[in-house]
């Protein structure tokens, strides 16, 4: 602010509290709008990405689901003081909501009550098989050209779109509907998946898909993500989107860029799955948009 005289401060001091008062009608309603989650009970669900398979430190009262404590339901909770109980694991899919994914592994469910005020998730894209499936199978295809052409669109098609589109979609919709009958007070949050490849130029030393195959397999994320979405509105859930924020973070990315670990030079064991900047920035996004202050 410029320096004033006495004179013409008291001459605009009329204005200046004026001023001040607008600001802060203006500013009211923003601050308003965070919402304080310390102490909140807060019930993490999910599959790997929510696990943050692969990301050290593991959990170690979860082997069987490959969980870390560095994963975004952590951060989460950490950053906000929320009462956390994670029940994320490795390789889980709808139905393991309401049953055991593994011997002495409750449902995911389970863990879900009245009392519950948050719910966090990333689910679906092991249903069927469909996406995980169409990685691999995209990646075999990849090798077995020496990275031309397009052999995993020409040989799957429309497949791996209308599975997620016909099969995917509703069993996220019935999951979604569950918790929520399960928390009928909670605010319930849906994750996208972030970007696995870049638009148009993959990159086959890390990511064994031909260069045809690349807009494909990245056109079948954005189907599941877009099913993630469209099950979140029919429920009342929160979509929490990826598709900007995670752009130039994918897997063909250097160490230090990248969210998603990639198939080949990757730090983590666990392949196409996000490393521990991904998991910190999935926390970061998620609480913008639910605006957990």
């Amino acid at each position: 602010m410029r320096r004033r005289t006495l004179a013409s401060f008291t001459a605009s001091a009329a204005s200046l509290a004026a001023a001040l008062t607008a600001v802060a009608a203006v500013n009211a309603p923003t601050q308003a709008a965070q919402t304080s989650a310390a102490g909140m009970r807060y019930v993490a669900l999910g599959d790997s990405y929510s696990a943050a398979s692969g990301v050290y430190p593991p959990d170690p009262t979860s082997p069987f689901c490959a969980r870390s404590t560095a994963n975004y339901p952590h951060v989460i909770a950490a950053k906000t003081g929320a009462r956390l109980t994670d029940v994320t694991c490795g390789g889980a899919e709808t139905k393991d909501y309401t049953q055991s994914q593994y011997p002495g592994v409750a449902p995911q469910l389970d863990a879900v009550h009245r009392r519950t005020r948050l719910v966090t998730m990333t689910i679906g894209g092991n249903d069927n098989n469909t996406f995980i499936g169409a990685i691999v199978k995209c990646g075999a295809a990849g090798l077995s050209t020496l990275g031309q052409g397009s052999p995993c669109r020409d040989m799957y098609g429309n497949r791996f779109s209308h599975d997620i589109r016909q099969k995917t979609y509703p069993a996220l919709v019935t999951a979604l509907k569950a918790v929520r009958h399960k928390a009928p007070h909670a605010r319930v949050a849906i994750l996208g998946y972030p970007w696995v490849l870049p638009p148009t130029m993959g990159c086959f030393d890390k990511m064994p898909v031909a260069k045809g195959d690349v807009p494909y397999l990245r056109g079948v994320q954005a189907t599941l993500n877009d099913a993630v979405r469209r099950a979140a509105e029919a429920t009342g859930a929160t979509y929490v989107d990826f598709s900007r924020v995670s752009e130039g973070h994918d897997a063909c990315q250097p160490m230090g860029v990248r969210w998603i670990e990639p198939v080949l030079q990757g730090t983590n064991p666990v392949v196409v799955h996000p490393n521990a900047l991904g998991e910190r920035h999935m926390a970061k996004r998620t609480m913008r948009v639910l605006h957990l202050g």
